[in-house]
């Protein structure tokens, strides 16, 4: 089993289930209420561990309700909390709608995470254990370049989620070894709109990156000259929050397992794609035989994959459905 080590945000997410969101100043009714773990970091060490993963967690709940709740998920699908620590006051919070389109819209407060501005004691040991650090930045970025650093020192790959989208500093992009945003993230980090022009304009800043491209799938470049589109199983969505999260948890095991980039990013895809059959951030987060259904459902070849010349943007060609399962009885959440 590979292990990775996720260093990154733990939220409660409290989430409104609504027809639209509403316009500024205009008030809507929402149909539903629903109260569930999430948090980037969260959502992608239950991703990686419910992937097949050792996984663990890196980052701080509050000592608030919210904290023990949120402690427990994450251990209840086998992540290691060890060093999740507790810190005066509230746990992180993300407020959500989400609309019949499974689209949505948060607003994170941080909570105990902006109390992690630096590593803690143990946390270098633990990142030097692992063949995987997993990175957003819902966390202080004090403590995100510290532990890309820390990572690279000891020979660890370190995948970047940069959301919240931000400029990134030198010091971090100099040892991240692939960077995984989405459209509308790169668009923020390039000033492109075209996903293959961004790729290529990312690829002078970090070696690898994979750009999640929602319902037609994802594009992958690297500074080798390789360009990859994968397209997304065709599913309807019905909450798209953690979507990403999902993707990012599943690919981190597929890579430390030693899968060809290819059948990793097609496998990862597979995960997205369930999770967003499903209300939920962490709690809809698929389980490896899912995972691996999906993906011989939707893979009798690899001809699904095509090769981009650069600067070309990703294709969008349809698969077959994947098998969405029923969804968690416990439901509802984001980030």
């Amino acid at each position: 089993m590979t292990a990775i080590v996720v260093l990154g945000s733990t939220n409660m997410d409290l989430v409104a289930y609504v027809d639209r969101a509403p316009r500024r100043g205009e008030t809507v009714t929402g149909r539903a209420f629903r109260t569930v773990p999430g948090g980037k970091g969260a959502n992608q060490a239950v991703a990686a561990a419910r992937a097949g993963g050792t996984v663990a967690m890196i980052g701080a709940v509050g000592t608030d309700p919210f904290g023990p709740r949120l402690r427990h998920t994450l251990e209840a699908s086998g992540v290691d909390t060890d060093l999740l620590h507790t810190a005066d006051g509230p746990s992180g919070t993300a407020h959500v709608v989400v609309d019949d389109e499974g689209g949505n819209a948060i607003v994170v407060v941080p909570g105990a995470n902006g109390s992690v501005t630096a590593l803690g004691p143990g946390d270098e040991a633990l990142i030097a254990t692992a063949d995987t650090l997993l990175l957003q930045l819902e966390l202080p970025l004090s403590a995100v370049v510290e532990a890309a650093g820390t990572a690279r020192r000891h020979g660890v790959r370190t995948v970047l989620t940069p959301a919240p989208a931000r400029p990134l500093p030198p010091p971090l992009l100099a040892t991240v070894d692939l960077l995984v945003p989405n459209e509308h993230e790169a668009t923020l980090l390039t000033g492109l709109t075209d996903p293959g022009a961004a790729a290529d304009a990312l690829l002078g800043r970090v070696p690898r990156v994979v750009i999640t491209l929602g319902a037609r799938g994802c594009l992958y470049a690297d500074r080798d000259g390789t360009r990859l589109t994968v397209p997304a199983p065709r599913v309807t969505a019905v909450d798209t929050t953690a979507a990403g999260d999902a993707f990012t948890g599943a690919l981190a095991v597929a890579l430390g397992e030693g899968r060809p980039v290819e059948s990793a990013l097609r496998w990862a895809t597979c995960a997205a794609a369930l999770c967003v059959g499903r209300e939920g951030a962490s709690v809809s987060m698929p389980y490896r035989p899912e995972i691996d259904t999906a993906y011989a459902t939707t893979a009798p070849a690899d001809s699904s994959l095509a090769t981009l010349s650069a600067g070309t943007p990703a294709a969008s060609a349809g698969t077959p459905s994947v098998p969405v399962s029923e969804s968690d009885p416990e439901i509802g959440s984001a980030s």
